[in-house]
């Protein structure tokens, strides 16, 4: 980092702020891997990370709910660094004693501190650093941080509450209504008659893990989604680990022959989507009873990968749908009743508890108060460099992951571009670095932060205005294109006219 140290170390309860090179915003699988990087390939830099939790691990620290797992392979979803050892499809606890392993090993946890709430954040071109307000949630005493660069690794929705639409006479229901996200602790639903509400990947968590215990649980969906069954083991890793390879070898070996194969189905979902089309709904369909509506309850309506496709590991979903304990209603609901939900072909649905698996609310910056030189930062207004720098904002930069591919694999190649970008402003004496469109790029169309033709989930569509926009050139996006970026984030050229130094 430049030499940003104008103000002393001192602790932030003695009233003055405390400095660091970089603050990193967010202890969960990007904070993490961010520390790791850092630490790794920019050693002797400072760095605090701040996370409001009281423990990292963010969506796996956060997420309760009945058999909270990845919907991604853990070869891919684990770090580059740190070689994953279990089965592909991991459950939080599993993912967070693997996250815990890479803080202890690497001596990360001196760098962390929790419940602390990020308020506002405000860069000075004068100073040329950034001013953090933060708040401790458990003593409400306010604290003041300055860093010459700041990392943010928040996620991307909101941790507080999740999304529910507001259906008419909800407050009618005379059961329990609760999003997966606020899941209560010790909720007793044993012997309870269940609907969930949603198709996705939660639902496909929720359903297997709670059918046993439940008198009955109903799937209520408007549309219908893709799945991938398969069995929850790796046979190339099995297969290496058999012949005693080095684990190290093993986790990248797996990890590029798993790559490879969403690569192709990623590729023949743009190509040929029809087919594949065909392809997942009948894989489907050879785990459900004979003669179901699969039509109806497993044929989307858009073509694969336009959402996200959720693996289910060894069908237990279709398993119990198979078994009688779990089934499927696709329908729209006309309102909430005492009694459970009434749909709009006129059929009630009796619940004891309605859980609604309805998505997230996207909160694209922590829900953070930016400002640059006193001014507000409306990031809808900015344009994304790579969909991790922003016009107009300096020395920021932000790890949005991948939907067709692993979220984590992302946090690596940012943070290897983050390294190598602040070791370039060492080099250069710059204190300061932003993006700007540059000449060539003046007349380009300035678009929304994703083409809704090609990946349009609720919560991204329903919150389009609070996300920065995208240029028609791949600099000025995300690509959402693991496998061309992986390529081309090594040879950006930092001394592009893109990048403006001061």
């Amino acid at each position: 980092m430049p030499d940003t140290a104008t103000l002393d170390k001192t602790t932030a309860t003695s009233g003055a702020a405390e400095h660091f090179d970089v603050l990193i915003v967010g202890a969960g699988i990007s904070g993490v891997g961010a520390a790791y990087h850092l630490q790794d390939q920019m050693p002797g830099t400072s760095f605090v990370v701040l996370d409001a939790m009281e423990d990292f691990g963010g969506t796996w620290w956060m997420h309760r709910y009945p058999g909270i797992r990845s919907d991604s392979d853990l070869y891919t979803f684990g770090y580059r660094f740190k070689p994953w050892t279990g089965k592909p499809i991991a459950t939080a606890e599993e993912i967070r004693t693997y996250m815990g392993e890479v803080i202890e090993e690497n001596d990360l946890a001196r760098h962390i501190r929790y419940k602390h709430r990020i308020l506002s954040a405000e860069w000075s071109d004068e100073t040329k650093l950034w001013t953090i307000h933060a708040t401790r949630t458990d003593t409400n005493e306010d604290l003041v941080f300055t860093c010459g660069f700041l990392w943010m690794c928040q996620g991307y929705y909101r941790h507080s509450e999740g999304y529910t639409p507001e259906w008419p006479d909800m407050d009618k229901f005379k059961g329990d209504i609760i999003h997966p996200q606020t899941w209560p602790e010790d909720y007793d639903y044993k012997g309870k008659k269940v609907i969930v509400i949603g198709s996705g990947a939660t639902t496909a968590t929720i359903v297997p893990a709670m059918a046993p215990d439940c008198e009955h649980i109903t799937v209520l969906q408007r549309s219908p989604t893709y799945f991938v069954p398969g069995r929850n083991e790796n046979e190339v890793a099995d297969f290496l680990r058999m012949l005693e390879i080095d684990e190290s070898w093993i986790h990248e070996i797996t990890r590029r022959s798993v790559l490879f194969m969403q690569g192709e189905l990623t590729r023949r979902s743009a190509e040929e989507p029809d087919v594949v089309a065909k392809e997942l709904i009948g894989n489907v369909k050879e785990l459900l009873p004979e003669g179901y509506d699969v039509d109806k309850h497993f044929t989307p309506k858009y073509r694969p990968w336009r959402q996200r496709v959720a693996f289910v590991p060894d069908g237990d979903l279709f398993a119990g749908i198979k078994s009688g304990k779990a089934s499927m209603v696709t329908d729209e609901i006309d309102r909430f009743t005492e009694k459970g939900i009434l749909t709009k072909s006129g059929e009630e649905l009796e619940a004891d508890l309605i859980i609604t698996a309805t998505g997230f609310n996207l909160c694209s910056m922590g829900d953070i108060a930016f400002s640059v030189n006193g001014k507000p930062v409306d990031f809808h207004d900015t344009v994304t460099y790579r969909g991790m720098m922003f016009t107009s904002v300096p020395n920021m930069a932000w790890i949005f992951g991948y939907f067709r591919a692993s979220w984590t694999l992302r946090v690596d190649m940012v943070g290897d571009f983050i390294c190598r970008l602040l070791k370039h402003m060492q080099q250069k004496g710059a204190k300061k670095v932003s993006v700007a469109l540059r000449e060539e790029d003046k007349d380009m169309p300035i678009l929304d932060w994703i083409d809704p033709e090609d990946f349009n989930p609720g919560y991204i569509m329903r919150n389009m205005h609070l996300l920065p926009k995208r240029g028609t050139k791949r600099d000025w996006q995300h690509t959402q294109d693991y496998w061309a970026e992986q390529k081309e984030f090594p040879l950006i050229d930092l001394d592009d006219e893109a990048f403006v130094y001061e």
